[in-house]
C-alpha cells in the first residue's frame, strides 16, 4: 500500500508495466450526510464488512491479487538445502553425441594398452572399459578417475602379503585378478547413480554422495578382508564374538577394522582433491557410512551368505554397496529435513 501525495492524485503510477491510477480512498467512503441518516459506527461496520478487494477498486484489485496469490506458500523440495549440506557439485560434461563418442574411442585405447597389467582377467578389461566409458560419459574426467584411484588401491592391498595368504589358502583366486563379476559387484551402484546425474533436474550433489559413499565402503571392505587375513591377530564371528579362523565370511579383527576405517578415509580424500565432494559433512557422512556398510556387509556374510545358495560373494559387494549410497543419501536428506544444513 502506497501513501501518494495530493500532487501525484490524478498521474499513473507505472510498476512493471502495470498501470494503478491513484484514487482518493476518502472520495470511496464520503462522510455521513448532515441529517444523521448514517451514524459513524454503521459506516465503520461497512468499512470492515467489505472485501479489501472491493474496496480498492477494480483497477488496484488485479496487481493486488495477483501479489496475494504469489505470497501463497509454495510446498519445499527435499532437495532445497542439498547445496547449504552438500556443497555445489564440480561442473559436469555437456552431454553431446560427441562427448560418448569421445569417452567410447578413449576406452577402447586405454584396454588395448592396459590388458598387459595383472589387475584383471581379459574378460574383466573388457566391463572394465564399458564401466569407464559410463563414468566419463556421465561425470567427466573426475569420476571416471575416483574409480581408476579405487581400482588402484584395491589391487595394490590385494597384494600385500600375498604369498603367504596363498600358503594359508586365503589368497584371492586366479592370482588376484578381477573378473567381470567382480567389476559390476563392486561399481554397479556407482554406475548407476553416476548415470543420474545426467537427468534434468537431478539432485547432483545427493547422488555424488551416495557415488562416493558406495566405493568408499568397497574400498574399506577390500582392506579390512586383506589386511584382517594377513595381519588379524584375533578373528572373531561379527555377530557372537566367537573366535573363527581368518578368512571366515563375517569375521572382524581389530587390525581389519582398522584398515577398514583407514581406506575409507583414503577413498574419501581422493574424492574430495576430485571435487566430487566438497564440504565436511559430506566427507564425514561418506567415511563413517563406508565403514558401517562394512559392518553390515561383514553381519550378511554371517548370517545369511551361507544359508542362501544365490548369494554370492560379488552379490553381497552389490548389496554393500547398494546399502552405503543409500544411507548416506538418507541421512543427508534427514539432516536437510530438520534443518541441520547450517
Amino acid at each position: 500500500v502506497a501513501f501518494l501525495s495530493k500532487s501525484m492524485k490524478n498521474e499513473p503510477l507505472r510498476l512493471n508495466s502495470i498501470v494503478i491510477r491513484t484514487r482518493d480512498v476518502a472520495s470511496d467512503y464520503p462522510p455521513a450526510p448532515a441529517e444523521g441518516r448514517r451514524r459513524l459506527g454503521e459506516c465503520n461496520r461497512e468499512r470492515h464488512t467489505t472485501p479489501p478487494l472491493e474496496r480498492l477498486g477494480p483497477v488496484r484489485s488485479a496487481p493486488l491479487r495477483f501479489l496475494l496469490l504469489s505470497a501463497v506458500p509454495v510446498p519445499v523440495s527435499p532437495f532445497t538445502g542439498l547445496e547449504a549440506l552438500l556443497g555445489a557439485p564440480p561442473l559436469l560434461p555437456a552431454q553431446t553425441l560427441q562427448h560418448w563418442m569421445l569417452a567410447l574411442v578413449l576406452h577402447g585405447l586405454l584396454i588395448s594398452l592396459a590388458q598387459r597389467f595383472p589387475l584383471l582377467t581379459r574378460a574383466g578389461w573388457v566391463h572394465a572399459g564399458v564401466l569407464g566409458t559410463l563414468l566419463w560419459g556421465a561425470l567427466g574426467w573426475r569420476g571416471w578417475l575416483a574409480v581408476v584411484g579405487y581400482l588402484a588401491l584395491g589391487s595394490l592391498v590385494t597384494r600385500l602379503g600375498f604369498r603367504q595368504k596363498q600358503r594359508r589358502g586365503l589368497a584371492e583366486a586366479r592370482g588376484g585378478r578381477r573378473g567381470p563379476e567382480n567389476v559390476w559387484g563392486s561399481a554397479a551402484t556407482g554406475a548407476v547413480l553416476a548415470l543420474l546425474t545426467t537427468l534434468p533436474g537431478a539432485p547432483v550433489p545427493l547422488l555424488l554422495l551416495g557415488f562416493g559413499a558406495s566405493f568408499a565402503a568397497k574400498l574399506a571392505d577390500t582392506c579390512g578382508s586383506e589386511i584382517g587375513k594377513r595381519w588379524g591377530r584375533h578373528t572373531v564371528l561379527i555377530t557372537s564374538l566367537r573366535p573363527v579362523p581368518a578368512g571366515t565370511e563375517g569375521a572382524i579383527s581389530l587390525e581389519g577394522t582398522g584398515a577398514s576405517l583407514v581406506c575409507s578415509a583414503v577413498m574419501v580424500l581422493v574424492l574430495k582433491l576430485l571435487g566430487l565432494l566438497g564440504t565436511a559433512p559430506a566427507l564425514l557422512l561418506a567415511l563413517w557410512v563406508g565403514v558401517l556398510a562394512t559392518m553390515l556387509e561383514s553381519w550378511i556374510g554371517a548370517t545369511l551368505q551361507g544359508r542362501v545358495a544365490w548369494l554370492t560373494n560379488e552379490l553381497v559387494n552389490g548389496i554393500q554397496t547398494l546399502l552405503a549410497a543409500l544411507i548416506a543419501m538418507g541421512l543427508a536428506c534427514g539432516a536437510v529435513a530438520l534443518g541441520l544444513t547450517a
